[in-house]
């Protein structure tokens, strides 16, 4: 047995089951994906009618999340030059989740990247690119891949420079930059995904999802909103396009922002041309994964 397969058991425990759902989610990702994929759809489907099953929503956003990232936020953690180690974040002011909550991350220099089972989910003249843009940041995910993924998802390490780079391309694109957690792989911080509004299983199932229940979403906001200035905007309309949320639509020649649906992402304050959006730490939302601003809030 590889040492990465004998981490999944440690870390686990006695949760064999949990052990076994974490080596499957990452050595038949694609598949795995895939079947998440044509569960969602049926069952909104078949029961989006019946009140009841707003408890299967429910039951499995309580175990995938992702928290949003800023442009920010994600490159302080691919610039630790020491393992991290803020803890549970029993209050669950940054990662309000019932189970995935622990932020700490053990050699954040060993990194690895592999291709996007949703992507590669789609008909090859569909995909999104970069194909390969699912980066694992740390001992507890990056040796799994190396060591199971080579060839499967075409895994390899890279640095931290190159995994900025990668998500520099991917949201040149209008991808998704977010911590993804899972209960199945130990419920931490450390996986680092690059969501594509078009590709992505986890957008899809969430909006799909939130036809049986509004409040639904594996996403929590990253913290952020935007500012918009009036008198520097001229009503382009680029921010409407990029925003994945459909937080801000331009109507009635003004610009109509949803603070609430707003995730932070940034996306729309990257590609307004006329500098009119600004990104700002909102108090009446989460605590942004800023490692500087948590190791004093937490």
């Amino acid at each position: 047995m590889k040492p990465s397969s004998k981490d999944i058991l440690k870390r686990h425990g006695w949760r064999l089951d949990r052990a076994v759902h974490n080596f499957v989610y990452f050595y038949f990702h694609k598949q795995y994906v895939f079947v998440a994929r044509w569960l969602t759809r049926i069952t909104v489907m078949l029961f989006s009618w019946l009140k009841p099953m707003k408890a299967i929503p429910e039951f499995v956003y309580n175990r995938y999340h992702s928290k949003v990232l800023s442009v920010s936020d994600v490159t302080k953690i691919l610039s630790l030059e020491k393992s991290l180690d803020i803890g549970v974040d029993k209050n669950k002011r940054v990662l309000p989740f019932k189970y995935a909550n622990k932020i700490f991350i053990r050699n954040p220099k060993l990194i690895a990247v592999m291709d996007c089972p949703c992507a590669l989910n789609q008909k090859e003249s569909e995909r999104c690119h970069p194909v390969k843009k699912c980066i694992a940041v740390g001992q507890d995910f990056a040796p799994i891949w190396l060591d199971h993924c080579k060839e499967k998802y075409h895994a390899t390490q890279i640095t931290q420079a190159e995994a900025l780079e990668i998500i520099k391309e991917a949201r040149k694109t209008g991808h998704v930059t977010n911590a993804f957690l899972k209960v199945a792989t130990g419920g931490i911080t450390g996986i680092i995904c690059n969501c594509c509004p078009k590709c992505c299983v986890e957008l899809e199932s969430t909006r799909l999802s939130q036809k049986i229940d509004p409040s639904v979403s594996q996403y929590a906001p990253s913290g952020y909103s935007v500012r918009h200035d009036p008198a520097a905007c001229t009503l382009c309309g680029a921010c409407e396009a990029v925003c994945p949320f459909d937080a801000i639509k331009i109507t009635d020649d003004r610009l109509v922002y949803d603070i609430g649906a707003c995730m932070g992402c940034e996306l729309c304050v990257e590609n307004c041309p006329d500098n009119a959006l600004t990104l700002y730490n909102d108090p009446d939302k989460l605590l942004p994964l800023d490692i500087e601003l948590l190791k004093t809030e937490l």
